[in-house]
C-alpha cells in the first residue's frame, strides 16, 4: 500500500478521555506512524499530544528532544488536533470563574431553564450545576411589537427593527452607569470573563455589545455575548450557549497558548495547526471556541468514517460507532453529514452548529456490577485513572478487563505503557482475581434462587457483562435511525474506536444489520479524520417571516451577504475562491409548532425550500400540516474552505491465502476455541478469513465471531458479513438468567422507548410532540406491565389498571385486529384528556402481550377550551368520557364511531339535581384528536413489531418468561428497599410496632381541608407493605378527586424513587404492595365525580403523604400551579416549578418541576414572540424554602403582563396549606395568585379561579417552597 510521499511530518491528533491517538506521515517513508497514549500520566508527562509529537520527531529524525524541551519545527508541515480540554473542564466544572449579565428581573432564568428535571426517579431532583458564580442584573429592557402596532411602526416613532425584521421598542435604555458599579464588584472578586445575554438580543444586539464594549474597557478578559454567538431566538438555550463559551474558551486559549509554547519560539508562527469543532470542520487558533470545541475529538471520527467508508466500501448508509474508554459515540451518514442545531452536554445546552452524535455511557471503561440479581454496566466510569483492574493501577473491574478474560484483548499486542515504569502490559492474573470475588457473589445469589444451579464460570460472567454492554450501546443507536424514520438494519455498521472492532459483529446482529466496515485507522480515525476535514465558516442571522414571495427576496439577500462574509473569512484564512464552496441554509417551521427544520437550498432548479421542508417534515414525522403556513426563523451560511489532504490509498489485489500469525485462546458463547490470530498489515486486497477469528489492526483488536466472514478490501479496511445466529437462550424453568434478565430489561424498555419516540414523531399536538406528555408501556398477558418509558411520572404504572379493565370487560369479544381506547376514571383513566389506546396481540388465537400509550390530548371536548375547567363539579363538564370503545375492528379504524364520541358526546343529568340536562360541548380540534389516536395506533404497532422481532429470535416462551422475570427482579429489589426503610425508621417517633410489622400513619390536606390518610404498614421480613388510606375525606363537589389509577401512580413512583437501583418500572413494583383505598372517598370518587384537579393536584399531595410516611424527604410544592389564558383566537398552557423538598443529607432544589410532573416551560422569548404577554419577571422566591439544617427548596415568581384583555384560569393548590418540613425543619412558604390591576390595585385570586383580565394588568404567580429538613 503506497501512501503520499511529503517533504516534512504531518500530525493529526485525538487526545481523548482515556487515550491520545496519533496518525503521523513521515517524510520519505511509505508507511505512516501511528502511536497511542495515555491521555492523563502526570507521572511521565505533562501533556499527551506534545509528548507523542515528540516522540515521533526523535524516532525518525534521529534527534535527541528533552521531554521538558522546545519542540523543533523546521520540519513539521502542519498539525491537525481535536481535543477533550473542553469536554473535560465542562464535565469537571474546572472552567473559568465567570458572571452571568440577565436582564433585570430574570437572574435566575438560566439555573430554572426550562423546568424539567434530568432524572424524574432521581428524589433530590439534582440539577446541573451553573457554571457562573454571580449575577448581574442589567437595568434594559426590550419589548416586540405586537402584530396591530406594527403598521404604526412602520411609520416612524419610537421603534426599531432588529436584526430578524421584527419591530421592537426601547422600553428602557441601557442604565451604564449602574452597569458599571457592579462590573467593578465582580473585577474585585476576582472575575475576569463575563456571559451576557439579555432578552431579544437575537433581533435587537445593540445592548448587548455595549455590555461588551463596557466590560472589555473596564478590563474583562473575556467576554461572551449571546446575540454574536447564536442569533437564534429563545433566551435559555442562547444564554446558556454564552455561559458555556465563557467558562471554556479562556482554558481552550490557556491549552492552546501551552500547547504551542512547547514548540520553537522562532517556528511557532509558521506551524500551520488547525483545530476540530463540534461541526465537522476545523478552525485556526484564533477562532477555536469553548461553545464549539466540546465534540470536537468525536466529530474528528464522523469525518473519517464519512469520507473514507461511504460509496467507496458500501452504498448502504453507515451507522458510527465510536467506542471508546469512557463511552460510545454513534452518528449516521447518508451522503450529507447530519447536523443539529442545538443539543445538551453535561447539563449545558449548546445552541450552535454541530454533528448529531449521540453519546451513551458505555465504553471500554464502564464498571461493572452485580446488583439485585442483575448485571448492570455503567453509567459510571472507571475513567483514565486509574482505569480497568488490568492498567494496574488499582482500579475496578471495568468492560476492559471483561474482554482481557475472554481473550478479545491479547496483552501481547497492547501497549506495554503500565506500571510505574510505562512497561509493563496489562494485568491479566489481577482481573481473573477479581473476577473470582464478583463470582462468588453472583453464584451464591445464583443458590438462593436455585440449590442446584451450576457455578458460572469467570469467563461465563464475563461474557454477560460483555453482553449487557452491547444491548446497551444498542438503544442509542436504535434512538438515532427509529427517530428519523429509518430502519436500523438497512444499514451498515462504520465501527471504530479502540474498543468497538471487538463488541462490533454482536451489536451488528442484535441490530439486525448484516454488514460491518472497519476501517484500518478504526483503532485512530478520529484522529485521522482530522487530516480529511475541511476548514469551515458558519454565519447566521435571525429572520421571522411567512414563507412568502417577498420575504424570500429578503432572504435571498441576507443570504448573499452572508454568504460573500464567509467567503471573506476563507480568504483570510488563505483559501482562493476556487478553492472555498459554500452553502445556504433556511430555518423553517410550521406555524403553531416549535419543530423547526434547517432546510440546504435545493439543487434542482424544479425544487425549492417549501417543497424540501415538506418532504424532510413529512420523512421524520409522518404527515404533513395542510393549510399552515410556513415560517421561516434564521438564514445561515456554512462556507468550506476544501483541503484534500489526506487520500484513502489503495492496496493491491492479494493472490496468496492469508498469513496466519498465532492461534490464541478466545471464548465465545459455546466455550473456548483456538482462534487464528492475522496482522491486517500482513493481508491483502481480497483475503477472507471465516470466523472465529482475530485481526489485530494496529492497537485495535478486531473480533471475527463465529458465523462471520472478514473481507479485506481493496482500501485496506475490514468488511465482516454478519449470519444471524439461532438463540441460545430458553425459558429454563421459573429462574431467570441473571445475564439474560438485564438483557431483556433494556429490550422491554427499549421498546417502550422506541414506541414513544414513534408517538411523539408523528403526532401532531404540542402537548405530545414537544411538552412531551405521554406515555407507551407493554404488559404481559394478564395486563401486568413490563416496561413503562418514563416520561411522565403521573401516568407511571397507571396503564395496567386500564389494560387490567379492558381485558375483563372485553374478555372473549376481543378478536385479532381490535384496538381500544378509553379514558374514563372507572376504566382505569387519570382524567379525560389522559386517552389510553390499548392493542391485544395474539398467537394462534391467544392473547401474548398487550401495548398500550397514553397521551395527553389538547382538546376532548367540555364545558372550557382545554378540557380542563377550574371549577367543574361532574365528569360530564370535561369533555367526552369513553369507557370501553373498539377504535379499530378487525383492522378497520372506526372513524365514525369515535367522531360521534368525540364531538356528541350527549346530554348528562345534572350532578345536583338528577332531573335537568345539560349539553356536553365535544371536542373542538378534531381533526388534531384523530390524528394523535392514529398516531397511538401506529406506536402500538411500532410495539407489536419490534416485540415479534424479539420472539422471532427467542421464541415466545422464552419472552413470555422474561416478561415475569422482569417483573420479579423489580420485586425483589423493591422488597430489599422495603426492608432497608424499615430498618431505617424503626426508631422514629411516629412509628410504632405491631408484631413484626412496624405501622407509621401520616395525613395532608388539600387546601379545602379535605385529608388525606395513610397508614403504612410495613412487614421487615417479608419486605411487604400495606398502603392504607382509610380515614381519607369522602369525594369533594370539586374537580380534585383522583382516581384509584392516580393513587397507584403515585405509589409506584414513590416505591421506583426509593429503589436505588435502576430498574424497570414495572407490576414488579407493586407486587410486594397491597393498596386499600375506601370506596367513595376522594381518592376512589364515583363515576361522575370531576377528577381534572386530581390528576395534576391531588396526585402531588399522595405523593407527599408516601414521602413523608417513609420520611425520605420532606415535602415539595404539592402543586403544578396549572395557569391557562386565552380568548377566542387562541389558548395557551403551562404548568410552573415550585420547591423541592429537603432530605437526610440534601438541600432542597430550587425552581423545579416536582415529583409527578415533569413538563417543559415555554422560553420567554418564544412566549413574547407568540402570545399578547410581558414578563416581567421570572425567578426564584428567596426564602420561600423551609429553613433546616437542609433548607427547602425555593419556588419561582412569575409576573405576566397582558397586552390584550384575556380570560385566566388558575388551578393550585398549597395556598392554604404549606408544604411540611420534617425532623424539626420549618415547612415551605404557601404559594399565592395576585392580580396587580393597572391603577396597581393588587387582587387575591386564590388557588382556583377564572378572571377576566384587561391590557396592562399584571398576574403574579407566587409558587410553594419545599419543606426543610432538621432543626436549623
Amino acid at each position: 500500500m503506497e501512501f503520499q510521499k511529503h517533504e516534512k511530518f504531518r500530525f493529526c491528533v485525538d487526545r481523548g478521555g482515556t487515550f491520545t491517538d496519533i496518525y503521523a506521515e513521515v517524510p520519505g517513508q511509505a508507511n505512516v506512524r501511528v502511536m497511542k497514549l495515555l491521555s492523563v500520566d502526570p507521572a511521565n508527562y505533562e501533556d499527551a499530544p506534545v509528548e507523542g509529537i515528540r516522540r515521533i520527531l526523535e524516532e525518525f529524525t534521529g534527534e535527541l528532544i528533552p521531554r521538558t524541551g522546545k519542540i523543533p519545527t523546521a520540519r513539521i508541515e502542519w498539525i491537525r488536533m481535536g481535543t477533550t480540554v473542553a469536554t473535560n473542564a465542562l464535565l469537571e466544572r474546572k472552567g473559568e470563574r465567570i458572571a452571568l449579565c440577565v436582564t433585570r428581573g430574570f437572574r435566575d432564568l438560566l439555573q430554572i431553564g426550562d423546568q424539567a428535571r434530568p432524572d424524574i426517579f432521581d428524589i433530590r431532583a439534582v440539577k446541573p450545576s451553573t457554571l457562573y458564580e454571580e449575577v448581574v442584573e442589567v437595568d434594559e429592557r426590550v419589548e416586540l411589537l405586537l402584530a396591530d402596532e406594527v403598521e404604526g411602526a412602520a411609520g416612524g416613532g419610537d421603534f426599531h427593527r432588529g436584526v430578524s425584521g421584527e419591530f421592537i421598542r426601547v422600553v428602557e435604555p441601557l442604565n451604564k452607569e449602574t452597569l458599571q458599579e457592579k462590573l467593578c464588584a465582580l473585577l474585585q472578586k476576582g472575575i475576569r470573563c463575563l456571559a451576557v445575554v439579555l432578552i431579544h438580543s437575537y433581533t435587537y444586539p445593540q445592548h448587548e455589545l455595549e455590555v461588551e464594549r463596557l466590560a472589555l474597557n473596564l478590563g474583562f478578559k473575556h467576554v461572551s455575548i449571546s446575540s454574536s454567538l447564536t442569533p437564534m431566538v429563545r433566551a435559555v438555550p442562547r444564554g446558556l450557549t454564552a455561559t458555556v463559551d465563557a467558562y471554556l474558551t479562556p482554558v481552550i486559549k490557556e491549552y492552546l497558548s501551552g500547547f504551542m509554547s512547547r514548540f520553537e519560539e522562532d517556528g511557532r508562527n509558521k506551524v500551520n495547526v488547525l483545530f476540530m469543532q463540534s461541526d465537522g470542520g476545523l478552525a485556526p487558533e484564533c477562532s477555536f471556541s469553548g461553545h464549539k470545541a466540546v465534540l470536537s475529538g468525536p466529530a474528528g471520527g464522523v469525518v473519517g468514517y464519512a469520507k473514507t467508508l461511504f460509496e467507496l466500501e458500501t452504498t448502504k448508509p453507515l451507522i458510527g460507532f465510536d467506542m471508546g474508554g469512557t463511552s460510545t459515540d454513534v452518528s449516521r451518514f447518508a451522503g450529507s453529514f447530519e447536523q443539529v442545531i442545538q443539543t445538551e452536554i453535561s447539563g449545558a445546552i449548546i445552541q450552535a452548529p454541530q454533528l448529531d452524535i449521540n453519546t451513551v455511557a458505555a465504553g471500554g471503561g464502564s464498571k461493572l456490577k452485580f446488583l439485585v440479581g442483575a448485571f448492570h454496566v455503567g453509567p459510571e466510569s472507571v475513567g483514565a485513572h486509574p482505569g480497568p483492574v488490568c492498567y494496574r493501577k488499582g482500579g475496578e473491574l471495568a468492560v476492559t478487563d471483561a474482554n482481557l478474560i475472554l481473550g478479545r484483548v491479547i496483552p501481547g499486542y497492547f501497549p506495554a505503557i503500565f506500571g510505574p515504569n510505562e512497561d509493563e502490559p496489562l494485568d491479566v492474573e489481577a482481573a481473573k482475581e477479581e473476577f473470582r470475588k464478583l463470582a462468588k457473589d453472583i453464584n451464591d445469589y445464583r443458590k438462593t434462587q436455585d440449590a442446584l444451579a451450576k457455578d458460572m464460570s469467570i469467563e461465563e460472567i464475563a461474557l454477560g457483562f460483555v453482553e449487557v454492554a452491547n444491548e446497551t450501546m444498542c438503544r442509542p443507536i436504535r434512538q438515532l435511525t427509529e427517530m428519523k424514520g429509518y430502519e436500523t438494519r438497512n444499514h451498515a455498521l462504520a465501527c471504530f474506536g479502540g474498543a468497538g472492532p471487538q463488541h462490533a459483529c454482536a451489536i451488528a446482529r442484535s441490530l439486525g444489520m448484516s454488514e460491518v466496515l472497519i476501517h484500518r485507522f478504526c483503532g485512530i480515525l478520529s484522529a485521522y479524520g482530522m487530516g480529511m476535514a475541511d476548514v469551515v465558516q458558519d454565519v447566521q442571522e435571525p429572520y421571522a417571516a411567512v414563507y412568502e414571495p417577498e420575504s424570500m427576496a429578503e432572504a435571498a439577500s441576507r443570504d448573499a451577504a452572508l454568504t460573500e462574509q464567509v467567503r471573506q473569512k476563507l480568504r483570510d484564512q488563505g483559501f482562493d475562491d476556487d478553492s472555498t464552496k459554500t452553502e445556504s441554509f433556511l430555518n423553517l417551521r410550521y406555524e403553531g409548532t416549535d419543530t423547526g427544520i434547517m432546510v440546504k437550498k435545493p439543487e434542482d432548479e424544479g425544487d425549492d425550500y417549501v417543497s424540501k421542508f415538506v418532504k424532510l417534515f413529512r420523512r421524520e414525522y409522518g404527515f404533513e400540516l395542510q393549510n399552515r403556513k410556513i415560517l421561516i426563523n434564521d438564514v445561515r451560511v456554512r462556507g468550506i474552505g476544501v483541503t484534500n489532504i489526506l487520500k484513502p490509498p489503495l492496496m493491491d489485489q492479494t493472490t496468496g491465502p492469508p498469513k496466519v500469525e498465532c492461534h490464541c485462546d478466545a471464548f465465545f458463547g459455546s466455550g473456548w476455541c483456538k482462534a487464528p490470530l492475522y496482522k491486517l498489515e500482513n493481508l491483502g486486497s481480497g483475503h477472507v478469513i471465516g470466523g472465529p477469528a482475530i485481526i489485530m489492526n494496529g492497537n485495535s483488536t478486531v473480533i471475527v465471531e463465529p458465523l462471520c466472514k472478514a473481507i479485506i478490501t481493496k482500501y485496506g479496511n475490514i468488511k465482516i458479513e454478519i449470519n444471524s445466529a439461532p438463540s441460545l437462550v430458553s425459558a429454563a424453568g421459573k429462574i431467570a438468567d441473571v445475564v439474560q434478565l438485564s438483557i431483556f430489561n433494556h429490550r422491554f424498555m427499549g421498546i417502550a422507548e422506541q414506541m414513544g419516540r414513534t408517538l411523539q414523531r408523528i403526532s401532531i399536538s404540542t402537548n405530545i410532540k414537544e411538552r412531551l406528555d405521554f406515555s407507551c408501556a407493554l404488559f404481559s398477558p394478564d395486563g401486568g406491565l413490563v416496561a413503562n418509558a418514563p416520561h411522565v411520572p403521573v401516568h407511571l404504572g397507571a396503564m395496567s389498571s386500564t389494560v387490567k379493565w379492558q381485558l375483563n370487560y372485553w374478555g372473549e369479544n376481543l378478536k385479532e385486529g381490535d384496538v381500544l381506547v378509553a379514558n374514563h376514571p372507572c376504566a382505569g383513566g387519570s382524567h379525560l384528556p389522559d386517552i389510553t389506546v390499548v392493542t391485544p396481540v395474539f398467537d394462534n388465537g391467544k392473547i401474548i402481550f398487550f401495548v398500550a400509550s397514553r397521551g395527553h390530548h389538547a382538546e376532548i371536548g367540555g364545558t372550557t377550551p382545554g378540557s380542563m375547567p377550574p371549577f367543574s363539579k361532574a365528569i360530564w363538564e370535561e369533555g367526552a368520557a369513553i369507557k370501553a370503545f373498539k377504535l379499530v375492528e378487525n383492522g378497520v379504524f372506526q372513524e365514525d364511531g369515535i367522531i360521534k364520541i368525540l364531538e356528541s358526546p350527549g346530554s348528562v343529568e345534572s350532578f345536583s339535581d338528577g332531573k335537568s340536562k345539560h349539553r356536553i360541548p365535544g371536542t373542538r380540534r378534531l381533526q388534531d384528536n384523530l390524528s394523535d389516536l392514529r398516531a397511538q395506533v401506529a406506536a402500538n404497532q411500532r410495539g407489536i413489531s419490534l416485540i415479534k422481532d424479539l420472539i422471532e429470535y427467542y421464541g415466545l416462551e422464552t419472552v413470555q418468561s422474561y416478561m415475569m422475570h422482569v417483573q420479579a427482579n423489580a420485586e425483589a429489589a423493591v422488597r430489599e428497599m422495603l426492608k432497608s426503610v424499615s430498618t431505617t425508621v424503626a426508631d422514629l417517633p411516629n412509628v410504632r410496632k405491631q408484631g413484626a410489622d412496624i405501622v407509621i400513619e401520616e395525613e395532608d390536606f388539600m387546601d379545602d381541608g379535605s385529608v388525606i390518610h395513610l397508614k403504612l404498614s410495613i412487614d421487615a421480613v417479608k419486605g411487604e407493605a400495606v398502603f392504607d388510606f382509610e380515614g381519607t375525606s369522602p369525594e369533594v363537589y370539586g374537580n380534585w378527586n383522583a382516581p384509584e389509577a392516580v393513587t397507584a401512580a403515585a405509589v409506584i413512583y414513590c416505591l421506583r424513587c426509593l429503589v436505588d437501583v435502576d430498574i424497570p418500572l414495572n407490576q414488579g413494583c407493586l407486587a410486594p404492595v397491597k393498596i386499600l383505598i375506601p370506596s367513595g372517598s376522594l381518592l376512589s370518587p364515583s363515576d361522575k365525580a370531576a377528577v381534572v384537579g386530581g390528576n395534576v393536584l391531588t396526585s402531588q399531595r399522595i405523593t407527599d403523604v408516601v414521602l413523608t410516611a417513609f420520611q425520605a424527604c420532606s415535602c415539595a410544592q404539592g402543586c403544578m400551579n396549572n395557569l391557562t389564558f386565552g380568548d377566542e383566537s387562541f389558548g395557551y398552557y403551562e404548568t410552573i416549578a415550585g420547591g423541592y423538598g429537603a432530605g437526610p443529607t440534601w438541600n432542597g432544589t430550587s425552581g423545579v418541576q416536582c415529583h409527578m410532573t415533569n413538563t417543559r416551560m415555554t422560553d420567554p422569548e418564544i412566549f413574547e414572540q407568540r402570545y399578547p404577554v410581558l414578563l416581567h419577571r421570572f425567578g426564584l422566591r428567596e426564602d420561600s424554602g423551609g429553613a433546616g439544617h437542609f433548607r427547602g427548596g425555593d419556588g419561582v415568581i412569575r409576573e405576566i403582563e397582558f397586552r390584550r384583555p384575556v380570560v385566566v384560569s388558575i388551578l393550585s393548590e398549597r395556598r392554604v396549606h404549606a408544604p411540611r418540613g420534617l425532623r424539626g425543619g420549618k415547612n415551605g412558604a404557601r404559594g399565592f395568585n395576585y392580580l396587580i390591576r393597572k391603577d396597581k390595585q393588587i387582587v387575591n385570586l386564590g388557588g382556583k379561579n377564572c378572571i377576566q383580565v384587561e391590557a396592562g394588568d399584571i398576574l403574579q404567580i407566587l409558587t410553594p417552597g419545599g419543606g426543610g429538613w432538621g432543626i436549623p
